[in-house]
């Protein structure tokens, strides 16, 4: 089959891309006419001060912290990606949290999804709540359970989707429109790290703010730490932009030119991902010693059609059990050779994980356990390698693991 056709094939029922998107990625923000030097590439500004003509009077700039000619730049992309009117870049994805939920107050309430990544539950759940803030926790693939968890003191709620790590999908559009209808000042934020800009956006989909670790799809080479918040909202970008600078969880420029480059490339990587990922899936799903595979992409996935309904695309995510126990989920980790045992993902490599011992050892056992993340469950982040060498690789690992019987 022609690559071209088979890339338009594994797209088939999914939302149409988003106009003009790799064109802005590449020029939004990135304009030669605001340098001196007409450089088309935005330079790294490294100036923590800058002078200013009088006092009060200044060119835009005063302190790195409160505002960088860099991460200007990046964050005028960002936002046109988004379909947002404001982004904010923070020092990482957890800060981005941390300066989000700044804008509560003790004895305000969080609705947060049950499944999410092993940090957000963490801070939630040991600091969040040491602060006078009441969090709970619902499975908003329910939107029953979501009217239910409301309360009058509720202030935001934290959506993931898909979730880390057992990829349940959110209908983000059913969601905001039962929450905002519940009460109109709840604000709802979506985490939208699994997805990147190029496959979903949330804000389109009723969603107050979008938030990312950028570290992940965004950057997309394993080599940055970092968060973006993205709203439409006068209000909030005005709060956060607040925040932002006195809170001071903000990346370095050199960061920000490093993401913004990584942006330049995100809708040919996420393309590749999604592929490759679909490949993988499906091979997996295929495979007798797998228990069950949560992809998505794949029909067999609870919520595919949400999915088809409100992204573009699926990312490299993969989440899979595999039959046996721990000793035979450690054995297909340790002989795998393309991927690499490591946390994160996003990157242009393939990497696994063990979420219940890494990514979620954070999350209480009993919660794990109700949520599905037993000792059989791998997580996968499929990177930007030949296909065949991606499949090849997850076959040897299995037959090391749990060799077939004659």
């Amino acid at each position: 089959m022609d690559p071209k056709q088979e890339t338009q094939d594994v797209f088939a029922g999914f939302c149409s891309r988003f106009k003009s998107f790799a064109t802005e990625a590449i020029h939004v923000g990135q304009e030669p006419e605001q340098w001196t030097s007409m450089a088309v590439v935005p330079p790294i500004s490294l100036s923590t001060t800058f002078k200013q003509q009088a006092p009060g009077n200044h060119a835009g700039f005063e302190y790195s912290r409160s505002g960088n000619p860099t991460r200007n730049c990046l964050e005028k992309a960002v936002a046109a990606l988004d379909g947002a009117k404001y982004c904010l870049a923070l020092a990482s994805g957890l800060a981005a949290t941390v300066t989000i939920t700044h804008m509560l107050r003790s004895g305000d309430g969080i609705v947060c999804m049950d499944d999410v990544y092993g940090g957000t539950n963490r801070y939630f759940q040991r600091i969040a709540n040491e602060f006078g803030l009441e969090v709970s926790f619902a499975d908003c693939t329910k939107p029953e359970l979501v009217k239910a968890a409301l309360k009058p003191n509720t202030k935001l709620v934290w959506i993931e989707t898909p979730t880390n790590p057992t990829m349940k999908v959110v209908d983000i559009r059913a969601c905001s429109d039962l929450i905002h209808e519940h009460n109109k000042d709840i604000v709802v934020v979506v985490d939208n790290t699994f997805m990147s800009a190029y496959f979903q956006r949330p804000l389109a989909l009723g969603a107050d703010i979008c938030m990312y670790s950028a570290t992940k799809y965004m950057n997309g080479h394993s080599d940055v730490v970092m968060g973006l918040v993205s709203t439409n909202r006068d209000d909030l970008n005005e709060r956060l932009r607040f925040l932002q600078n006195a809170l001071g969880g903000v990346p370095s420029p050199f960061d920000c030119f490093l993401v913004n480059r990584g942006l330049k490339t995100l809708h040919l990587r996420m393309e590749r991902h999604f592929k490759n990922a679909m490949g993988a899936a499906k091979f997996l799903e295929a495979d007798p010693r797998v228990e069950r595979v949560i992809f998505p992409g794949l029909p067999s996935h609870p919520q595919h059609e949400v999915m088809k309904k409100q992204c573009t695309g699926c990312p490299g995510m993969i989440t899979f059990y595999i039959k046996g126990t721990l000793k035979h989920a450690s054995a297909f980790l340790s002989n795998l050779k393309i991927f690499a045992i490591a946390e994160s993902l996003g990157g242009y490599e393939s990497l696994a994980e063990h979420p219940a011992i890494m990514t979620h050892a954070s999350v209480p056992e009993k919660e794990r356990c109700l949520l599905g993340i037993s000792d059989t469950l791998i997580r996968l982040s499929v990177g930007l390698e030949d296909e065949a060498d991606i499949i090849e690789d997850l076959k040897q690992a299995l037959a090391a693991a749990h060799p077939m019987k004659n």
